[in-house]
C-alpha cells in the first residue's frame, strides 16, 4: 500500500513539474513567440516571463527580431547584350511582425532567395555589361525597392540589398583587361605629350624673358657707358677751358697722338692730314687763343712724325 501511495506521489510530482514547466517560458530579448491556443493564433510573446495554459497553448519557435545578413549563391544573369554573368548578392532584412512571418509565408528566407534572383534577372537584363559593372548603386536600389515591397506583406523589412561580385565570362575579362591596359598606355603617352609641351613651352618662355632681361641690361649698360663718355668728355673739356691752353700746347699734344695712330705692325702707311693747322686754328679759336701755329700745307706720306715741318731732320727744309 504504500508503496502505491509512493507512485501515485511521485506520479504527481512529475505531472506538476511538466505542468510548470510548459505553463512558465522565459522570452530573450529580441526574440518573439507566437502562441496558439487549440491551433489557433492567440498572441505573440514579447521578451520576459509569461505564462501558459499547459495543453492547450502551445509556443511555436522563436524568431529572431535582429537584422540578419544572408548571402546567396551566384546566380547566372544575361544582360541586355546577350552576356551570361555571374552575380553574387546580400541581403539584410529583419522581422517586424512575427505573426506575419509566421502565417503568411512558410519558409521568408528561401522566398527572399527566390525574389531577389528574379528581380536581378529584371533590373540586369535591361543592362549592358559596361552598365551593369558601372551601376552598382541604381540596381541595389531598384533591388531594396521591389523586395522591401514584397516582402512588406510578409512582416519583413528589407533594409539593404548589396552586389557583393559581378563575374562576366573569362573571354570578356580578358577583352576588358586588354581594354583598359591600351586606355592606359593611351593616357600615359597623352601625359607624356602634355609634360614635353608643357617643358618646351616654359623653356621657350624662359628663353623669351631671359633674352629680353638682357636686352635691357644691355641697353641701360650702354646708356649707362654713354653718360659716363658724355660725363667724361665734359669733365675733360671743362679741364681744358679751366687750364687756358695755348695753340703752342695744343700743337704738341695733336703731335704726340700723332705717333700713336701709327703705332701697330700693320700700319705700313700713314698720312698727315694737311688740315692739320685748320684744326689746331679751330681749337686755338675755341678756346679763346688768336695765335695758331703753322701747318704742313701738303701731306706728307711714309714719313716720321719727328720729320713734320719745324722739326730737325733729314727730311726739314732749310
Amino acid at each position: 500500500m504504500d508503496i502505491a501511495v509512493a507512485i501515485v506521489l511521485l506520479v504527481l510530482i512529475v505531472f506538476v513539474i511538466i505542468v510548470l514547466v510548459r505553463s512558465v517560458r522565459i522570452i530573450p530579448q529580441a526574440r518573439a513567440g507566437v502562441v496558439e491556443r487549440l491551433g489557433k493564433y492567440q498572441r505573440t510573446l514579447n521578451p520576459g516571463l509569461t505564462l501558459l495554459i499547459p495543453f492547450v497553448d502551445r509556443l511555436l519557435p522563436l524568431l529572431d527580431l535582429r537584422e540578419q545578413v544572408v548571402s546567396f549563391p551566384p546566380q547566372p544573369v544575361i544582360t541586355e547584350d546577350n552576356l551570361v554573368v555571374s552575380i553574387d548578392t546580400v541581403v539584410y532584412f529583419q522581422v517586424t511582425d512575427a505573426r506575419a512571418a509566421t502565417y503568411e509565408i512558410a519558409n521568408y528566407i528561401q522566398a527572399v532567395e527566390q525574389l531577389t534572383t528574379t528581380t536581378l534577372r529584371n533590373v540586369v537584363g535591361g543592362l549592358n555589361l559596361e552598365e551593369a559593372l558601372t551601376s552598382r548603386d541604381q540596381i541595389n536600389g531598384q533591388l531594396r525597392g521591389v523586395l522591401d515591397e514584397a516582402t512588406g506583406r510578409w512582416g519583413i523589412r528589407v533594409s539593404r540589398v548589396e552586389l557583393k561580385a559581378i563575374d562576366p565570362p573569362h573571354s570578356i575579362q580578358d577583352s576588358m583587361e586588354k581594354q583598359m591596359r591600351a586606355e592606359r598606355d593611351r593616357r600615359a603617352a597623352i601625359l607624356t605629350a602634355e609634360g614635353t609641351k608643357q617643358s618646351a613651352i616654359l623653356t621657350a618662355e624662359g628663353q623669351r624673358q631671359s633674352s629680353i632681361l638682357k636686352a635691357e641690361g644691355d641697353a641701360k649698360a650702354a646708356i649707362l657707358r654713354a653718360d659716363g663718355e658724355a660725363q667724361a668728355i665734359q669733365k675733360v673739356f671743362d679741364a681744358i677751358h679751366k687750364g687756358n691752353p695755348d695753340p703752342k700746347l695744343l700743337a704738341y699734344q695733336y703731335l704726340q697722338t700723332l705717333p700713336k695712330i701709327a703705332d701697330g705692325s700693320s700700319n705700313k702707311l700713314w698720312i698727315i692730314p694737311s688740315e692739320v693747322g685748320d684744326a689746331l686754328k679751330g681749337i686755338g679759336s675755341v678756346l679763346g687763343t688768336s695765335a695758331t701755329p703753322e701747318a704742313p700745307s701738303t701731306p706728307a706720306r711714309g714719313v716720321d712724325p719727328l720729320s713734320a715741318p719745324g722739326a730737325d731732320g733729314p727730311g726739314s727744309r732749310p
